[in-house]
């Protein structure tokens, strides 16, 4: 598993696990750049319908192919069983989310599929290849992310009677910026500023479907926020599977921080994220430019993975226990109070108990405001799927459950520390019921609250913090 992007998009705000489904069909509630007025009067329309698996990157990358099936004059549709074309847009991190993709295409299996061009798009995608025509024939496509600016041409093949196409190149220079994106938010946007990734963790299978690192130039990224401010987007969320080793190719040569500043400055920006940094590339710099502009969000992403030092060094991860705790002294230095997120992996491959115990401890001293957790899971093409002292899915699950109860404890009790503060809060999501709303605040803890107003979506708004509970806090609007 890569530092890809963790913070999980089961709907527009959901809090699911990173590798649920997500179905991206309905009409855009906005357009991005050159999206508009495309399907005009008199195209011949198809209707298309995308799921997409894993973190925000495929998120966005399905925004991206659903402009270019806009462009060609295919709509939306809800029910995949409706659309001429189908595709699922897929993670392969973790085993299960491969597995989850094969039983969708199982439901194409004889005349359901018939007529259709179905597509395996992504990681499995690219870490697959030809071999998914053999374990599903009625698949028409199959394409890794590297490839999406390709669509075009490759739509055109399938339209014009071919069976099969591929696109499957890694072995470029490009960052896979389509010509159109569909924006599936009115207000927040994300845009991808590195691709692929250097790293080489024993246990990443990353570098494989996604390549090396390419980042996109200042000049070009720059360019696309000004337009989405004059959108009326007010929240930008930069993405890359290590976002902070961004090497600007233009020749300003902007550091990563100073990234961040040009975009914060941009007029009609309010918030500005970013998703998911390596800690080996996390310097003070960083930290500066979030205290300096306050649209930088206070909230890090810093994937940690294990709290041991030895795992780290099987992993390959570049550092050690101590210098990432440095740089966590380092966020904690801030002058404004920095939240912290994670990533941690139990069960690697010969982890005994006392390297687990390190993690546990390395929670107790961090004090994370959220991690996401999961079980080793044995990756194709990687060096850790053949390593010894496997631990059996048993010792794996006792010890996850183990670390998340820890990790409850601890966000209850930071939770609590805000009864009676004050936000301000990006509207981002109603509740259940007439009259509640969600938000997230800078920090990115998600606040529900009740008002009668039928119009706060995509709004500012201040509320109280009145109870709190380990994954959320309630509150009043002020």
């Amino acid at each position: 598993m890569a530092d890809a992007p963790h913070v999980p998009l089961a709907s527009l705000t959901g809090s699911a696990h990173p590798a649920v489904g997500r179905a991206l069909s309905s009409p855009a509630p906005a357009s991005s750049p050159g999206v508009k007025d495309l399907l005009l009067p008199g195209r011949v329309s198809k209707s298309f319908h995308i799921e997409t698996f894993g973190c925000q990157m495929n998120v966005h990358d399905s925004e991206k192919v659903a402009g270019v099936l806009l462009e060609r004059g295919y709509s939306p549709v809800d029910d995949p069983l409706a659309a001429d074309v189908i595709f699922y847009n897929t993670c392969s991190i973790r085993e299960k989310a491969a597995q989850k993709v094969f039983s969708r295409l199982g439901q194409h299996r004889g005349p359901a599929g018939r007529g259709k061009i179905i597509g395996v798009l992504g990681c499995v995608a690219q870490q697959e290849g030809e071999e998914i025509f053999e374990r599903a024939p009625w698949v028409s496509l199959v394409c890794g992310s590297a490839s999406y600016r390709r669509l075009p041409d490759l739509l055109a093949q399938l339209e014009s009677g071919n069976r099969r196409v591929m696109g499957l190149d890694t072995d470029t220079e490009e960052t896979f910026e389509t010509e159109i994106t569909r924006r599936d938010n009115p207000f927040r946007a994300y845009l991808t500023i590195i691709e692929g990734c250097d790293k080489a963790c024993s246990y990443c299978v990353v570098p494989y479907t996604r390549g090396p690192e390419r980042s996109r130039s200042s000049d070009s990224i720059l360019r696309e926020v000004r337009e989405l401010a004059a959108l009326g987007y007010s929240e930008i969320q930069l993405l890359g599977q290590t976002v902070n080793s961004y090497r600007d190719p233009a020749p300003r040569a902007l550091s990563f921080a100073d990234l961040l500043l040009a975009v914060a400055e941009t007029p009609g920006i309010r918030r500005v994220r970013f998703t998911t940094s390596h800690p080996r590339d996390f310097g003070p710099d960083i930290v500066a430019a979030i205290d300096a502009h306050p649209s930088i969000c206070d909230h890090v992403h810093l994937p940690v993975q294990s709290g041991s030092t030895s795992v780290l060094r099987r992993m390959l991860r570049t550092y050690t226990r101590d210098e990432y705790l440095e740089k966590i002294a380092m966020i904690r230095s801030a002058r404004r109070s920095i939240a912290l997120s994670t990533d941690i992996i139990v069960g690697f491959p010969g982890e005994d108990a006392n390297e687990f115990s390190e993690t546990l401890s390395l929670l107790d001293l961090v004090q994370y405001d959220q991690i996401f957790s999961f079980k080793f899971s044995p990756r194709p093409h990687t060096p850790a799927e053949h390593m010894d002292d496997a631990l059996s899915e048993e010792e794996k699950g006792s010890r996850l459950t183990t670390l998340q109860e820890r990790q409850r404890e601890i966000q209850l009790r930071r939770n609590q520390s805000f009864a009676g503060q004050s936000f301000e809060l990006l509207v981002d999501n109603r509740g259940h019921k007439p009259g509640q709303w969600a938000g997230r605040t800078s920090s990115n803890r998600v606040v529900n609250f009740a008002s009668p107003r039928p119009d706060l979506l995509g709004q500012y708004v201040q509320v109280r913090v009145t109870q709190a509970g380990p994954n959320s806090l309630l509150g009043d609007l002020v």
